[in-house]
């Protein structure tokens, strides 16, 4: 757990200080108002001859250092590097949950709670707290190669800034890639005219992800049909019962939920869920 919160927080980091180019700054003197020669003292005044409070507050050197900055040639602006950092910070977690599997994972998790027709039982801070735990368990290997291959050469200064982005977006890739299906890559690489060879190095990660997040979205509402499909059933045999016994004004839901609930817990419905959603993934 303390490795996966080490890396997304360098990635943040990494990620700002790369839109945050190095420039270069020097200190030159004023060619005025100067009192020494080098080698000489500074001092304006004697040390020991300030007669009131006002007279130690003031500064009691000649010489001025004027810091001035030189940015190269078609280089980004501070107040447009600010305006880029902060939105770098807003969208980073979007990011992070886009590029790993928790989009499924919360999705089913939806389904399961609306199937069971519970409204907020489990709360929502429950199932993303569930979700985002499911996550890390799921990306966990992932997320130790970027460990290994990227972030210790990287704190050792063994590799480039250019070399870390890449030995860590490399893991991402591997793991969207076997969750994509291949209709959604040639569906996007058709729309920005890219060509593919059928490799995974031939798809731009801008390419990759929307189709990852499509494929994600496909999977896990596959799987919310089938979760529905045992409730559904329960709704149709409580509708069919009080219809038979004339009690029409009486919400099927309201008898089926506990039954749903029974059904659910005889089952060991989480255990079947949760376990079969993360085998999906491997």
């Amino acid at each position: 757990m303390k490795k996966i919160k080490t890396i997304i927080c360098l990635l943040v980091t990494v990620g700002i200080l790369c839109i945050l180019p190095s420039f270069p700054a020097h200190a030159a003197p004023l060619d005025t108002g100067l009192t020494g020669e080098t080698g000489s003292r500074t001092n304006i005044n004697e040390p020991g001859t300030a007669d009131s409070q006002e007279d130690l507050g003031e500064l009691n050197i000649a010489n001025s250092i004027t810091i001035t900055t030189r940015g190269d040639n078609g280089s980004v602006s501070g107040t447009l590097r600010i305006l880029i950092t902060l939105t770098l910070l807003a969208i980073a977690p979007t990011l992070l949950i886009m590029l790993t599997s928790y989009t499924r994972v919360i999705i089913v998790l939806h389904f399961t709670r609306a199937a069971l027709s519970t409204q907020t039982a489990p709360p929502n801070q429950v199932l993303i707290g569930l979700a985002l735990f499911l996550t890390f368990f799921i990306m966990r290997p992932t997320l130790g190669q970027v460990y290994t291959n990227a972030l210790e050469p990287f704190d050792k200064g063994e590799i480039t800034q250019e070399q870390f982005f890449e030995e860590a977006i490399n893991p991402l890739r591997q793991f969207m890639y076997g969750q994509t299906q291949t209709k959604d890559v040639r569906m996007f690489l058709e729309i920005s005219k890219d060509e593919w060879d059928g490799s995974l190095d031939s798809i731009p990660t801008e390419v990759l992800v929307p189709a990852f997040v499509v494929s994600e979205l496909r999977t896990a509402f596959i799987i919310g049909f089938l979760i529905y499909i045992p409730f559904i059933v329960i709704d149709m045999v409580v509708a069919s019962a009080l219809m038979s016994m004339g009690m029409m004004m009486l919400p099927p839901t309201t008898i089926s939920m506990p039954f749903k609930i029974l059904l659910f817990v005889l089952a060991d419905g989480w255990n079947l869920i949760i376990g079969n959603l993360v085998k999906t993934f491997y």
